[in-house]
């Protein structure tokens, strides 16, 4: 079938129904648009036999939902409307939510039901979900199963979809306001599960306007801290970029900040010398017992498996993140484990912090000590030869971040992942020896492929290539924890040894044939070029990024392949 994928942003949601529909077998392209006129121009011209929407703000205009079969994968049970739909169900602590696909009519969400999935609420362990765990998760595992479904029912000549009827059964949702920062207010001394939900329900987007150190400011990232006397809204302590602030019956960390029409950053970096007095916090990051605060990098054994555990804010690694992820792993491989993993968080890793950099006085110097941090973590697991590696992707990975896991024996992903295993569209030509390991599992052919078109990989694609080695079903506790019991049973093999022996000896070898430095020599002398000269626009395409400016212009068609133009960095066959 020929699809049309009509979106605001080909962000993740899209880029998964995108993997799973072509690899279903079906035609697809995809197009921006950000205003009605936008969506105009986006399908104008195009003849698809359907066109989904996984995610789009804008209204569809008459003119177009009368001439095409439009469907709209709307975040909400039937029945909810509006453009806040999980901002409300997290707020509100609601047990049940879901994914409706509806046909586009002139009320937004109101249209005819194709289909529509339910699914509980999650919980972390902490408290409640965060918005983005929410949407990555069950809202992205419901709208792939629907956009299947619309699919299979567009091809069905006898289907029709059925109208919406208030108080039908199923029907669970209402029509909800746009939420304003009004709605999302809370007092510093409201309780800490309070203060927690409000800012779960807006992180990532937009933040929840509050107070600190007298700045007003959008705070994200929250996480519950320990008990500190002092007054409600009052910062006790820092760690990491986080500050840990009073609240009613406790404390909360926030991570991660930004002034009005600034940019998200650690929120250390955004208050600066008002922290002058604030003690610092520290935690140890190899130890066994729990924490009592945001512990973004650790290390813990498990028998004979150590586990390193990166979880960093959207994947975005920082230069100081990267030099303490290699102190920790220096420390692993220096153990007398048998299996090493390394997992992270809710993302898996998109390589360099560019908010970071871009708000560093010299944006092309910050860069630069940033990817040579992330090479240091990269060279720690590539290097690391009396254990077995496994690189455990249980979310999203790009650029640097896809690179950074190929530097293990064993690569298993979460199925649904999404990866990006390219650095053009932000002007770069990348490193984290990328010119090493990605040709050794994928050949020197499908390297070039990969980091010429710049196209999404789903788990079903990355397992025939070779770019990961096994993928894993269920939750993401179910992924930890299989991912564990993998790593116990390697440990456990009785031919462990003998694969210790060869992996040793065919790293002997490939140094023999070209020294890991010459790589690392290479892609930097290339990335220089890239970050100091700007030869492919990193600059501007950095600041767009971190600002949110819309590169493309309404209408553009993406995710095509692109033509291959000459690059210096060459892909070397070891």
């Amino acid at each position: 079938m020929k699809i049309l994928l009509l979106c605001s942003a080909f962000n993740g949601l899209t880029q998964r129904v995108w993997t799973e529909l072509r690899e279903d077998g079906h035609t697809l392209d995809v197009r921006l648009a950000g205003s009605e006129d936008g969506v105009r121009r986006a399908v104008a011209g195009a003849e698809p036999d359907l066109v989904l929407c996984p995610f789009l703000k804008d209204r569809v205009p008459e003119d177009v939902w009368r001439r095409h079969r439009v469907v709209v994968l709307h975040p909400g049970p039937m029945g909810d409307r509006g453009p806040s739909s999980l901002d409300w169900a997290i707020t509100e602590d609601l047990p049940v939510w879901g994914v409706t696909a509806l046909q586009a009519i002139e009320e937004m969400d109101a249209g005819p039901i194709w289909g529509t999935r339910t699914f509980a609420m999650p919980r972390e362990a902490d408290g409640p979900a965060r918005k983005s765990a929410v949407y990555n998760g069950p809202v992205t595992e419901a709208a792939v199963e629907l956009a299947r479904e619309v699919v299979a029912k567009a091809a069905d000549p006898a289907f029709v979809p059925q109208p919406l009827v208030e108080g039908a059964p199923g029907v669970i949702g209402r029509l909800r306001p746009t939420m304003t920062q009004a709605d999302r207010t809370f007092s510093w001394a409201d309780p800490t599960t309070h203060v927690l939900r409000r800012i779960r329900a807006a992180d990532g987007a937009p933040g929840v306007r509050t107070v600190l150190a007298g700045v007003e400011l959008l705070a994200y990232d929250a996480i519950p801290g320990e008990a500190l006397p002092g007054e409600p809204g009052t910062i006790a302590a820092r760690r990491h970029g986080s500050v840990l602030v009073r609240t009613g019956d406790g404390a909360v960390w926030i991570g991660h900040a930004k002034v009005p029409r600034g940019i998200k950053l650690p929120t250390t970096a955004v208050l600066g010398e008002l922290l002058a007095g604030v003690p610092e916090s520290l935690d140890h990051p190899i130890t066994q017992g729990p924490s009592h605060g945001p512990r973004e990098i650790g290390y813990r054994r498990v028998g004979d498996v150590g586990v390193v555990r990166a979880d960093l804010y959207n994947g975005a690694m920082s230069a100081g993140q990267g030099h303490r992820l290699a102190a920790v792993l220096r420390h692993a491989v220096a153990q007398d484990t048998k299996v090493l993993v390394f997992e992270a968080g809710e993302t898996f890793s998109n390589g360099i912090h560019l908010n970071v950099a871009e708000a560093a006085a010299h944006p092309a110097a910050e860069s630069w000590r940033n990817i040579n941090a992330i090479n240091d973590v990269c060279r720690e697991l590539i290097t690391c030869t009396h254990q077995l590696v496994v690189a455990a992707i249980g979310g999203n990975a790009g650029a640097g971040g896809v690179m950074l896991a190929l530097g293990a024996d064993r690569v298993v992903a979460a199925a649904g992942s999404v990866f990006n295993p390219h650095y053009r569209s932000m002007g770069l030509t990348g490193s984290e020896y990328w010119t090493y390991v990605l040709p050794r599992r994928v050949g020197i052919r499908e390297a070039e492929r990969l980091t010429s078109d710049c196209l999404p990989v789903g788990t079903a694609e990355a397992l025939r290539i070779g770019l990961v080695d096994e993928v894993l079903t269920g939750t993401r506790a179910e992924f930890d924890a299989a991912v564990l019991d993998l790593a116990a049973r390697l440990a456990a093999d009785p031919d462990l040894p003998t694969q210790l022996a060869a992996k040793q000896a065919g790293r002997t070898a490939d140094e023999q044939r070209r020294p890991l430095e010459a790589y690392r020599i290479q892609e930097l002398a290339e990335m220089s070029r890239d970050m100091f000269d700007d030869r492919h626009g990193y600059a501007g395409e950095r600041h767009a990024f971190v600002t949110k400016a819309r590169k493309d212009e309404p209408g553009s068609v993406l995710a095509l392949p692109r033509q291959r133009d000459e690059h210096s960095v060459r892909v070397v066959a070891v």
